[in-house]
């Protein structure tokens, strides 16, 4: 595996995203690119993520008055100053040995929010020490997979609480794996050094013998994954609220929050477990509708530009997040690239929200994206 030294500076000539993802590939060597670019099967889903926010046209409104606008936005009882947060990514010292520290650092400095993986490769306590103290952070979670040992998921809540996260996002769509081609063909594997830290001592549990025609996913493993039954169970050993991740049908929406879930991700995991599942900005709409304003929803997944922050703010978002391009960030300049990245896409958004007369996120309605004169106070 080739070996990459730390970078700190940030290169030149990145001034977009997509600049970013592609000077990253130049520091990452096929293993991790494998890992951290690919998507599940043809990746449909994958590529479908970002052609369906190019797809929303947005409608600029003129001569609104626009001095003293701002980027606030509440979530969860708090005001944010933006309403980006960086979704949760497994792994990151394999971008750049700080890893998720960096990140962490970077979301910090930019006021942005953090969800940190289960399987992050740095302490949940050391990013929740490195942050905390820090004034104008952003909100801090912690992302979990319910362990088939119910005891260790609940001393790893616990360890959450304890160093101050501030929510769970409890990831819902991924009882298996998805069929991820690319990192087959690379043989992905984690380098020395680099692994599931907050996991250590979790002991597998023991394959289920089989019988003849029964399947190890069904019959085997599929026998510890999590149900709507589980959902009451987190909520009862916890004091944090729980976030569903990987919601994409509005049944489920409704479910989750009749069983007082306190907020919703719409996320297809960056199109990494079920191929040909809808492109988020088409399911958030239907959720946002389907919860009728109970709980926050956010979203992930291709979100590149600050008109796809504005567009899904349009259609009922709360707030989004991103991963991917905050890992090329990291992978192309550690801390200070992960916040290059953070400052890019709001000052997009701003820019963004000047040009289509919008000096709050409150006036990014859904009249933004479908040309609709929008109701006068008091009309029905």
């Amino acid at each position: 595996m080739t070996q990459f030294p730390a970078r700190h500076t940030i290169p030149p000539g990145l001034v977009t995203l997509a600049d970013n993802e592609q000077h990253a590939r130049t520091q990452l060597d096929d293993n991790a690119w494998a890992y951290f670019s690919g998507g599940a099967a043809d990746e449909i889903s994958l590529h479908a993520n970002r052609s369906a926010w190019d797809a929303l046209p947005l409608w600029p409104r003129v001569l609104r008055p626009l001095a003293g606008g701002h980027t606030r936005v509440p979530l969860l009882g708090r005001t944010l100053a933006h309403p980006i947060l960086l979704a949760p990514v497994a792994f990151q010292r394999l971008a750049h040995p700080d890893g998720e520290l960096a990140m962490a650092y970077a979301a910090a400095a930019l006021g942005a929010g953090v969800v940190l993986s289960t399987q992050a490769s740095v302490s949940l306590e050391s990013v929740a020490q490195a942050v905390l103290p820090d004034p104008g952070r952003g909100p801090l979670w912690f992302q979990l997979y319910l362990q088939p040992d119910r005891g260790f998921t609940q001393s790893l809540v616990q360890r959450a609480e304890a160093a101050g996260y501030e929510a769970l996002v409890l990831t819902v769509d991924a009882p298996t794996s998805g069929v991820r081609d690319r990192e087959r063909r690379a043989g992905f594997r984690l380098p020395p050094g680099v692994g599931p830290v907050n996991l250590a001592g979790l002991q597998a549990p023991a394959p289920s013998a089989l019988g003849p025609g029964q399947s190890a996913l069904f019959d085997g493993l599929l026998h510890h994954a999590p149900t709507w039954d589980d959902i009451a169970w987190l909520q009862s050993i916890t004091r944090l609220p729980v976030l569903l991740k990987g919601v994409l049908h509005p049944a489920d929406a409704r479910q989750a929050v009749s069983l007082g879930a306190a907020g919703l991700i719409v996320s297809n995991h960056g199109g990494r477990t079920l191929d040909t599942a809808p492109a988020t900005a088409t399911a958030l709409p239907r959720v946002v509708q389907a919860v009728q304003g109970k709980v926050p929803v956010l979203v992930d997944g291709g979100i590149r530009r600050g008109t796809d922050v504005l567009k899904a703010m349009a259609l009922g978002a709360s707030a989004v997040l991103v991963g991917r391009p905050a890992v090329w960030g990291l992978a192309n300049a550690g801390a200070a690239g992960v916040a290059h990245v953070l400052r890019l896409l709001r000052d997009e958004l701003e820019v963004a929200m000047a040009l289509t007369g919008c000096a709050t996120l409150a006036e990014a309605t859904s009249a933004l994206l479908d040309g609709h004169d929008e109701p006068a106070a008091g009309a029905i």
